[in-house]
């Protein structure tokens, strides 16, 4: 203990830190609670003005290359790749 501090002083200072520590846990508790019902009502309001959404994607479209086409496909491959 530092003998030019009194107990007193020392004490207050002891009750400062603890309160700034009771304040800061109160704070943060109160900010995440406040941020779990804001997320939780804004998805809620936010999901109810959308249209029902389809689960599955488009359907898959494909096309026939012919021969000459998949070669010339395999060329522009080549030449992209080599640069």
């Amino acid at each position: 203990m530092p003998q030019h501090v009194s107990t007193l002083q020392l004490i207050g200072a002891v009750a400062l830190t603890v309160a700034g520590v009771v304040w800061a846990v109160v704070v943060t508790r109160l900010l995440r609670r406040a941020r779990v019902e804001a997320a939780a009502s804004y998805s809620a309001a936010t999901l109810a003005a959308l249209p029902p959404q389809r689960q599955a994607g488009p359907a898959r479209e494909s096309v026939e290359l012919s021969s000459a086409e998949r070669d010339a496909f395999a060329g522009l491959v080549r030449r992209l790749r080599d640069r």
